[in-house]
């Protein structure tokens, strides 16, 4: 093997592993390029999908190409950060044999998180949600039960190498059935907005905000290939979650709930509750995605400003997308500010801290509108649903261009 062979391969490596690690493609093109020269690879071209990925690479008057397979994805922002911290740290005359061991030492690295705590921190962040989209005590308490014990299952399965797609059916009806079963038990036998609210913050967890989002960033930096499956990948781990929440409010013969109207005016107290609320729930994401504490303290301040803002100007009467894209704008201008002085990637602060955002109630109403045959409603509250998330993704891609030249122009 020459050594340009050999210097493809760990870079490829090295790729593969922040790709899987849940980073975005043109990140990892940048790591690379970053390595290569330190490598002493005169130039690079870097062809990304989820799948796969083929580099070709130009060393005096050799030129070698090299494809690899790439697992499957998951989210470790740790991982991520350390990753981004070796190539950012590299200097001129690195050798393969020592990059292939500071990858080993990364990926031999332990969680920062054990089980437990992760569940827990489910709970916390489902009872959250559903106490800032108005579930009482009941239904808070019983999505914290649904949340908690359908991440652990998560947990496990994945240690064991569950199919994705098959893992999140199966979380999601654990999840919801668990909620259905403690409020039924109550004796409950109609879903108000109380109870539906509960119903969806159960399988909160499932949300797959870190692909959404990367698939979108990807596709404004023009990686189209790795853009597109990024997205596909999300959209198929959502309509899991959602076949298997339907299968549960199908059975459980649930009903819509309509929706709060904009306009209701801001409380202090209300303000108050809703920022703890929002603090709790963003630390259990940070949690969730593998965070050191400091950080995970940062994305709990974050989710607690952009939530406040957007719930804010709801109440204050604007709807609910524009309202969330200017939260998720101030917890991307904000993030802007922060991650230098934490060393960590960008997307390891915003993700988490906008999953609070997501629009719980028009997301149940799209379930049960479907299965009732209902299709017109369930395009309406769909649309509504969509273009809030739409919204959540595209407040952080407008922070960048206010906060990064090189979203701004192209060359």
């Amino acid at each position: 093997m020459s050594q340009l062979t050999g210097s493809l391969d760990v870079l490829l490596r090295f790729g593969s592993a922040m790709l899987r690690s849940g980073d975005t493609a043109f990140r990892v093109r940048d790591a690379m390029a970053v390595l290569a020269s330190s490598l002493g690879i005169q130039t690079l071209a870097v062809q990304i999908t989820l799948g796969s990925m083929t580099v070709t690479g130009r060393a005096g008057t050799e030129s070698v190409t090299l494809t690899r397979e790439i697992a499957p994805l998951g989210v470790d922002a740790s991982r991520t950060a350390a990753l981004e911290r070796l190539a950012r740290d590299s200097k001129p005359g690195l050798t393969p044999a020592a990059l292939s061991a500071e990858i080993d030492a990364i990926e031999a690295a332990p969680a920062l998180h054990s089980l437990a705590p992760i569940a827990l921190s489910m709970a916390v962040a489902s009872a959250a949600f559903s106490f800032l989209n108005g579930g009482d005590m009941l239904a808070t308490c019983a999505a914290a039960a649904g949340g908690g014990l359908g991440q652990a299952a998560r947990t496990l399965l994945s240690r064991r190498g569950f199919n994705q797609y098959a893992m999140t059916v199966l979380c999601a009806v654990l999840a919801s059935g668990i909620y259905c079963l403690i409020v039924l038990g109550f004796g409950v036998r109609s879903f108000t907005l109380a109870h539906a609210v509960g119903f969806i913050s159960s399988a909160l967890f499932l949300v797959p905000g870190f692909p959404l989002v990367a698939a979108l960033l990807d596709l404004v930096q023009h990686q189209t290939m790795a853009g597109i499956s990024r997205l596909f990948y999300g959209v198929l781990l959502t309509l899991a979650a959602a076949f298997g929440l339907s299968i549960v409010a199908a059975l459980a013969g649930l009903t819509p709930a309509p929706a709060s109207p904009a306009g209701q005016g801001v409380e202090p107290m209300t303000l108050l509750w809703r920022a703890v609320a929002c603090f709790a729930g963003g630390c259990s994401y940070g949690i969730l995605f593998n965070n050191p504490l400091r950080t995970v303290l940062v994305v709990g301040v974050l989710s607690m400003v952009g939530n406040e803002i957007r719930l804010a100007l709801h109440d204050l009467g604007m709807a609910l997308p524009p309202a969330t894209f200017f939260g998720a704008l101030a917890v991307g201008l904000a993030a802007s500010l922060v991650r230098e002085p934490l060393h960590v990637p960008r997307i390891a602060l915003t993700v988490p801290s906008i999953i609070m955002m997501t629009p719980g109630l028009y997301a149940f109403q799209t379930i049960v509108f479907l299965n009732q045959g209902k299709v017109t409603d369930a395009i309406a509250a769909g649309a509504v649903c969509s273009f809030a998330v739409g919204a959540m993704a595209m407040g952080l891609v407008a922070a960048r261009f206010v906060t990064e030249r090189r979203w701004r122009f192209e060359r």
